[in-house]
């Protein structure tokens, strides 16, 4: 099994900054970096749990950006990383943006956008 990677820009206002990405199917939101996150001014807007691999929990507290990638635009809910946190892209990222992972090619493509229309 391979990683994936993109360059996405994030941004608050006019500030914008490209960030690297580890792109993670099993992550629920995406995780920007301290550094990152202090430097587009996020504020904190709740605090939530969550699980590591080796069941750890730890909080973290959540605000929400811009996000965007290859002409994709998106705002998303994301998690303001401490030290030693990584950057993540999680789902609700890829799908706030129509994207999806392909778990054979490891790339990001379109999803299938589903609608549902109630017939009388």
């Amino acid at each position: 099994m391979g990683l994936t990677t993109i360059t996405a820009i994030v941004g608050k206002g006019k500030n914008s900054i490209e960030v690297d990405f580890l792109v993670d199917s099993g992550a629920t939101y995406s995780l920007l970096t301290e550094n990152v996150w202090r430097e587009l001014g996020l504020k904190p807007m709740r605090t939530m749990k969550f699980s590591l691999a080796d069941g750890t929990i730890i909080k973290r507290q959540i605000s929400e950006t811009r996000f965007e990638y290859q002409g994709l635009y998106g705002t998303t809910p994301v998690i303001l990383g401490e030290d030693k946190d990584k950057a993540l892209l999680g789902v609700f990222t890829l799908e706030g943006l129509g994207l999806m992972l392909n778990p054979f090619t490891r790339e990001l493509i379109p999803m299938k956008m589903m609608l549902a229309k109630i017939s009388k």
